[in-house]
């Protein structure tokens, strides 16, 4: 009875020995095993078998895809403007042991990189540069990490700048500025605009009066001919200008009469007589 009880114990550990050493590797990781202490191999992904007691698995490593979350940061720029600014980036582990063993944290260590990185390449910029150039920091900050995460046997996918933004202090500089330059453009365009007006103003003046003057002369040299037409048609004969005289004279006492300030008017008794005598006086 005790020989059966032993032999089932030994069946039962062997047993149990057996499944220690069967390894099921999930899919997107990678187990880094121990022998004795010491490194000894990676096991991929599917069914495999380690030596129990022996061998130990000392890290189960995800294979896919690792998205890490760089932690806001006051970055001060060239020109000492104090801008916030945050990253994520997106690492794989190609070599597993490597990773667990080039660094005791790579996570953080990433994190830190990134960082101090990111604050190195900003501090080389001017704030409208920092503020205008993601790509070009992205570029720079992928070129400055990939070498040195590569000796953990980690591969930099790629990194993206989410915020980079003036602070508090630098956004309330920037809005009196932005404000300042606006209303110098505005009282820049209303000069502008009342310089041009009074130009326009004083060009339709001078216009105007050239105008005027145009009619002036245009008028005299009317009045002119038709003085001269006058003297040709009239020449001796006294009767037809003094008709004509005579005629314009009474449509003037006329029009003297309408005049609300005209409250009387004196003819006088020889029309022809006073006629000659404008001729007389005009000669």
């Amino acid at each position: 009875m005790e020989g059966i009880l032993i032999l089932l114990a030994l069946l039962i550990l062997v047993l149990i020995t057996f499944l220690k050493g069967v390894r099921l590797v999930p899919q997107g990781s990678k187990w880094v095993v121990q022998r004795l202490g010491k490194f000894d191999r990676t096991l991929a992904p599917g069914l495999q078998f380690t030596i129990p007691y022996i061998e130990t698995v000392a890290y189960k490593v995800t294979t896919k895809d690792i998205v890490l979350d760089i932690p806001s940061q006051e970055v001060i720029t060239r020109d000492n403007a104090v801008i916030i600014a945050n990253a994520v980036a997106y690492i794989n582990i190609i070599s597993p042991e490597k990773a667990v063993y080039g660094i005791e944290d790579y996570e953080l260590a990433i994190q830190t990189l990134v960082q101090t990185s990111l604050r190195s390449i900003v501090g080389e910029m001017d704030l409208d540069d920092a503020l205008s150039s993601r790509d070009q920091i992205k570029a720079k900050l992928k070129q400055a990490i990939s070498d040195d995460i590569a000796d953990w046997g980690i591969t930099l996918k790629t990194v993206e700048i989410q915020d980079i933004n003036p602070s508090t202090t630098m956004q309330q500089a920037m809005e009196e500025q932005a404000a300042a330059e606006r209303q110098r453009r505005a009282t820049v365009t209303r000069a502008d605009g009342e310089k041009q007006a009074a130009i326009l103003e004083a060009e339709g003046r001078l216009e105007a009066s050239r105008r005027d003057a145009e009619a002036k002369v245009v008028l005299a040299e009317a009045t002119r001919e038709a003085i001269e037409k006058v003297t040709v048609a009239i020449a001796d004969k006294e009767l037809p200008a003094v008709y004509l005289l005579g005629e314009r004279y009474v449509e003037s006492m006329k029009e003297m009469a309408k005049s609300p300030n005209g409250k009387l008017v004196v003819l006088p008794a020889d029309i022809p007589a006073a006629v000659r005598g404008l001729m007389s006086s005009k000669s």
